[in-house]
């Protein structure tokens, strides 16, 4: 079953499940109600793909909650009491990330919840704890479909997904006819976040006089990527926009494109390249020299809360600016605004924090402004382009940013 149709089935078991628990919902009130007793610390609950499919990301975002969490309690906790993060593994199981939030909730009685990783898996977490009138602030959550779904309590601080390969997309048309790219092949799993990002740009490519020569849309459950990446290769496209929510997919299609003698001139994956050290171990160096990938942060960010961040993660575990995952800023993203929310109503309670995140307010994070309209999007980001140039992770787009290097095009070949 592809993940849309597990997400459907999901959705329409975890809407009855979560409805069993509406009683011990009401019955845990005092968790939701902001009265945390003084000296009692304040609970947060997470869920995270510690396993599975998406553990990479998960684990990131478990250091980004982490050291949130870690840097607050340096300076008092929340409005004096100390944080502890409920952090329970759901396997990147949809499934699993309903009764985890039904648990943390109606048996933990934790006073806050914040976002698993993944569109796939946030829409249900929202479902399940909007029952209990908690708020879900997310950081990897940004897909159509979670919006679309009409929920009051869920929160996006990152960018809407939709609008990622805007930057690249302009990049692409903007160059001159004889510079530009002929042919393009768009390859995607069915997963909430990347078909979304593929699809937005198809026709713009297209009106640009830019061929498509290979469209595919592969079940999220493959995992022998290589009979997709040589037909890919086969058809011999000048650019390649890959939909990919991880590491090893993007790490397979390169590793079938250089043994099949295929080396595209530009070549963007939407998830991956943002991953730091845990791509470049995982494709070497000299293979991800050109390699690019949309996002709203990378570790070079200006962004004065950015800076410190950074400094902070690089002395707990090691490594450069251009080595930390961008999971770890949106993790860290979604402590800082709910900091915020509870500072600015004075308490825990989850429907003033709801009431006051779709209030208008402008709220700030290592990410930058987050802004969130009725829907739980935040409107404020801007979406940029980086590529991976040599040991270097560097901005490349948008065009005209103070911040933006020239790109490196043609991507180099294969180890070079």
């Amino acid at each position: 079953m592809n993940h849309k149709a597990k997400l459907l089935r999901v959705l329409g078991v975890s809407s009855v499940a979560a409805a069993s628990f509406v009683s011990l919902g009401s019955a845990s009130g005092a968790a939701s109600s902001g009265s945390i007793p003084k000296g009692q610390p304040v609970k947060i609950g997470i869920s995270l793909s510690l396993s599975g499919d998406f553990s990479a990301d998960g684990q990131a975002f478990q250091q980004g909650y982490k050291l949130w969490a870690a840097d607050v309690n340096k300076t008092g906790g929340l409005l004096g009491h100390k944080v502890v993060l409920d952090i329970v593994s759901d396997a990147s199981s949809p499934t699993q990330v309903v009764t985890n939030y039904q648990k943390l909730i109606s048996v933990d009685h934790v006073n806050l919840t914040f976002g698993p990783f993944s569109s796939l898996l946030s829409l249900p977490a929202a479902k399940a704890v909007s029952r209990y009138g908690y708020a879900l602030v997310e950081g990897a959550g940004g897909a159509p479909s979670v919006f679309q779904a009409g929920l009051h309590n869920i929160f996006d601080v990152s960018l809407p997904v939709a609008n990622d390969l805007m930057p690249f997309a302009k990049w692409v048309t903007s160059l001159p006819a004889g510079q530009r790219p002929k042919t393009v092949a768009f390859v995607t799993s069915n997963d909430p976040f990347t078909e979304p990002q593929v699809t937005t740009i198809i026709p713009i490519l297209t009106k640009a006089g830019i061929k498509t020569v290979y469209n595919k849309v592969f079940p999220a459950e493959v995992t022998d990527f290589t009979p997709i990446a040589d037909a890919v290769a086969a058809a011999k496209p000048q650019a390649v926009v890959l939909g990919s929510v991880d590491v090893p997919t993007v790490s397979a299609f390169m590793q079938a494109f250089e043994q099949s003698g295929f080396s595209p001139k530009a070549f963007i994956a939407t998830g991956g390249p943002d991953q730091g050290s845990t791509f470049i171990k995982a494709v070497g160096a000299k293979n991800a020299n050109g390699m690019m990938v949309p996002n709203a942060w990378y570790g070079g960010s200006a962004n004065p809360l950015s800076k410190k961040m950074v400094a902070e993660y690089i002395k707990q575990y090691g490594g450069t600016a251009a080595s930390v995952s961008s999971d770890v800023a949106e993790a860290y993203s979604v402590g800082e605004v709910i900091a915020q929310a509870v500072k600015a109503t004075g308490g825990f309670d989850n429907s003033k924090i709801i009431s006051y995140l779709h209030s208008g307010v402008t709220l700030q994070s290592v990410q930058g402004p987050v802004k969130f309209n009725g829907l739980g999007m935040n409107v404020n980001p801007t979406a940029y382009t980086f590529q991976w140039q040599g040991a270097n992770f560097v901005q490349v787009n948008p065009l005209g940013d103070p911040n933006t290097v020239k790109i490196l095009y043609p991507k180099p070949a294969w180890g070079k």
